[in-house]
């Protein structure tokens, strides 16, 4: 029997992945691959709590996403790729979950209740979307999960995760449901690179693990900086600067960099020289994940097949947590 403990992570699969993600989540998943189990959870059915009118949207993106894990390191032999929709069980799961959940406690959920405000929907959420914390604890439980990766956003989804589990355990006895506790990021959430709230993948403001040189280089000298810094002899404020914010989580040099800002502050270094440096370092960052991501594209249908025996694996051990709470339900006919 395996003894390590267990991880859980993922991604929905609205689009590729982008830096924001690697240095939030992908580099501390590749740490960590070989000290605990981990499960990488592909998020196709909750992709589609928001993206039901376009289902082409998501399938495309499971293979994108696929092939960003791969690219940055994750290993299918150390780790369990898994797509959401190929493991039943977890929706079967989050039906029993729903029975122990109030929609008041849903609506105060304060992670659902900012993504609701961000993506406009005010009274017309759908329902799939209202409750996708559920879902989430259903992914969470059916692999006796211990720790989750969340940034402090997400604590709010780690919460309701343990109260339903304790909940189901105070109703049916015993402890048929683990309580899991979050890994939280030490890295700073990337702003977006056109200083507009978080990077998103749709929104047009991101730099991809798969960007070419040439479209990397692009979207750095586009990047949004200090609107004051207007002549490079002008002193420049770092606060909201989004190449410094950049600099902070890939520079490696700190001492030099602590040199280029105070030299940016007194003036006399413009925006260009501080881009070309962020460039350079993105570049030789993102050049051997290309490389491999390029590679691993040659050969869909293997990559394809990884997703599905991670699934299948994945539905083993989701098919016995499932065998103890129908059991536990009166429902083990």
């Amino acid at each position: 029997m395996n003894s390590k403990k267990v991880i859980l992570t993922g991604d929905r699969p609205t689009g590729p992945l982008h830096i924001g993600h690697y240095v939030g989540s992908l580099r501390k998943r590749v740490a960590l691959q070989h000290e605990y189990r981990q499960y990488v959870l592909i998020a196709d059915m909750q992709a589609l709590t928001d993206n039901a009118g376009n289902p082409k949207k998501v399938r495309d993106n499971v293979l994108e996403v696929a092939l960003d894990y791969l690219a940055v390191g994750l290993d299918p032999l150390q780790n369990t790729i898994v797509i959401q929709s190929l493991v039943p069980e977890l929706a079967e799961l989050t039906m029993y979950y729903l029975n122990l959940v109030t929609l008041a406690r849903l609506q105060r959920n304060p992670t659902v209740k900012d993504e609701m405000k961000q993506k406009g929907f005010a009274n017309n959420v759908p329902a799939g979307f209202l409750t996708y914390p559920v879902s989430q604890a259903a992914d969470i439980t059916a692999f006796k999960t211990k720790y989750v990766p969340v940034g402090e956003d997400q604590l709010p989804m780690i919460e309701q995760t343990n109260e339903i589990v304790d909940k189901f355990n105070s109703l049916y006895g015993g402890e048929i449901l683990l309580r899991c506790e979050p890994l939280l990021s030490d890295v700073t959430r990337l702003p977006g690179t056109d200083g507009q709230g978080k990077m998103g993948k749709s929104t047009d403001n991101a730099i991809f693990l798969k960007e070419t040189q040439k479209s990397l280089r692009e979207k750095v000298r586009m990047m949004y900086t200090d609107p004051l810094h207007i002549k490079a002899s002008d002193p420049g404020h770092l606060e909201g600067n989004t190449v410094f914010d950049y600099l902070d989580a890939f520079d490696l040099d700190k001492i030099g960099l602590e040199e280029i800002k105070a030299h940016y502050r007194k003036g006399g270094l413009g925006d260009s020289k501080v881009k070309e440096r962020l460039f350079s370092i993105l570049d030789q960052e993102l050049l051997p994940i290309r490389i491999k991501r390029q590679e691993f594209e040659k050969d869909l249908g293997e990559v394809t097949a990884m997703l599905k025996k991670g699934s299948e694996a994945a539905r083993e051990v989701a098919g016995q947590t499932l065998s103890e709470v129908r059991k536990a339900l009166l429902l083990d006919y």
